[in-house]
């Protein structure tokens, strides 16, 4: 959803590769490198291969890698970029890990918060958004994919101070 926000807004539209994702290739504003968006076509758990196929493909050094996930231990209406460290027991992260054979790459965490009670967290975060926050959905994706932008025309750490200071 966040890249297809950020899609819109450039705006370049989604093709099918060969590597089991769909891809788009643009330039954003100050940046001299093409930049490629790319959604992986298979669920985010068994996202490594074809990120790791991507970056092959392309010749990207996973520290010029963005990933971008929804991440349980922030609240849902947060956004937070963050260079490498642990998984943090989410399966997506842990598969792109091991696909590339390394955690460092730049990560877009996108919370969803913890869900409520007793209720599963794989089943959480596999069902659609609440009517409360379909609301406020639009403005989590447009800052995300802001995060996306800043990481690409500034550089993590300066897209850090920007994104990760408080409101």
């Amino acid at each position: 959803m966040v890249l297809d926000t950020l899609a819109h807004s450039v705006p370049v539209t989604f093709t099918k590769h060969k590597s089991q994702a769909t891809v788009a290739v643009t330039r954003f504003q100050s940046a001299p490198d093409k930049v490629i968006l790319a959604k992986p076509a298979c669920f985010m758990n068994l996202s490594g291969k074809p990120v790791a196929a991507l970056a092959k493909f392309y010749s990207v050094e996973p520290e010029r890698i963005v990933v971008v996930y929804d991440d349980l231990d922030i609240p849902f209406d947060d956004v937070r970029i963050k260079f490498a460290g642990g998984h943090g027991g989410h399966n997506g992260l842990r598969d792109i890990m091991a696909a590339l054979g390394t955690p460092d790459f730049v990560r877009v965490r996108v919370g969803i918060g913890r869900p409520p009670g007793r209720q599963d967290a794989a089943e959480f975060v596999l069902r659609d958004f609440a009517r409360a926050e379909r609301t406020v959905l639009p403005h989590v994706l447009a800052r995300a994919a802001d995060a996306v932008t800043e990481i690409v025309n500034s550089g993590y750490l300066a897209a850090q101070q920007v994104i990760n200071a408080p409101a």
